[in-house]
Parts: C-alpha cells; sequence; structure tokens
C-alpha cells in the first residue's frame, strides 16, 4: 500500500525539524503506542496497540530513522511482530520545505505498507483503508503536537491553569524544541 500527502503545519522548519526526531513526540503521535524507548541514533523499540478489521494486536518493533537529510528529510520504518495476527512492516519518507515566510513548514510524507500473517488475509480493501487511516492520524496528531502549544502558550494565565495533563505535556514539547 502506498499513499502520498502533505500538510502545512504553523511552525519553522527547525521545530517541526526537532519534533520529528523526539522520542515524546513520535510515541505520542503514533496511534496505539504503548511504550517507546531509544534514540534516533540507534532506533526505538516500540509496543503498539492496533485493530485491523477484526484481529487486534500488540505488535512489538523497532523504529529507524534513516536516509536523514538534517533539517530537510527523513525517512520513518517500522518492523512489528504481533504474534499469530502476523507483522507489520512500513516506512515513511517524510520531507519539511519553509513556506514563502519561513514561519510554516510544508511536509510532504510518502508511505509504504506491509503486512502478512493473519492480518493479510482481511483483503486488501481493509488494509488499504487501515493504513491510510494510520497514516492520517499519525500525521494529525504530530501536526497538533506541534502547532497547538503555541496556542496554549497565547492563552490568557486563568485558561492556562486549566490545561489537561496532555495538553500541558504539549506545551512542555514546545519549550524544549525552541528552548524557551
Amino acid at each position: 500500500m502506498k499513499l502520498t500527502d502533505e500538510r502545512i503545519i504553523a511552525a519553522p522548519p527547525a521545530t517541526v525539524w526537532t519534533a520529528i526526531l523526539d522520542p515524546e513526540v513520535l510515541k505520542a503521535c503514533i496511534p496505539g503506542c504503548e511504550s517507546m524507548t531509544g534514540s534516533p541514533e540507534d532506533g526505538f523499540e516500540a509496543v503498539v496497540v492496533q485493530k485491523v478489521g477484526p484481529v487486534k494486536a500488540r505488535f512489538t518493533g523497532i523504529v529507524t530513522l534513516t536516509d536523514i537529510l538534517p533539517g530537510e528529510a527523513v525517512t520513518i520504518s517500522g518492523d512489528g511482530k504481533g504474534g499469530v495476527a502476523g507483522f507489520a512492516k512500513g516506512g515513511a519518507r517524510v520531507t519539511l520545505r519553509p513556506d514563502e515566510t519561513g514561519e510554516r513548514t510544508m511536509l510532504a510524507y510518502d508511505v509504504d505498507a506491509n503486512v502478512g500473517g493473519k492480518i493479510a488475509q482481511l483483503g486488501s480493501r481493509v488494509i488499504d483503508s487501515f493504513a491510510k487511516k494510520f497514516a492520517d492520524d499519525f500525521f494529525q496528531r504530530f501536526q497538533t503536537a506541534v502547532e497547538e502549544p503555541a496556542e496554549a502558550e497565547d492563552m490568557p494565565a486563568a485558561v492556562a491553569v486549566g490545561e489537561t495533563e496532555p495538553a500541558a505535556r504539549r506545551t512542555g514539547w514546545l519549550k524544549r524544541l525552541t528552548g524557551g
């Protein structure tokens, strides 16, 4: 299954680049991710629970970042085993480029995913639909994680005090990303 799309993220490319290398951001953005440990240099070990059609499985595997062009592009690859459910492999080539103002980033991605085992028996329509939803969810969560903290910092103090824990954590990410 192949998927290509792009998004405009309301943050400069340097902020987006730092976020895409942050394991906490990646963990929060991968749908169903229960844990992620490691580093961009050595790769990450992850546990992800997903339901594909009627099959629910816990996948354990490796996420690696390769073909890195600092600030411009990276390939994010995952290879997971789900026991009797089968396996899932996939990757996304992510490229970043600034808009004309340099304040926003055009994030483009090309995704390629494969599955095998019991999951593959569900048929290509179910698999393709799941893979598209998974990729869309990941990049929507990523966009939200990068954009929303800036909005939260602009809120009046009374509103900011009532932030939920995930929103407060996202605000912390932006501060770490921008050195603030």
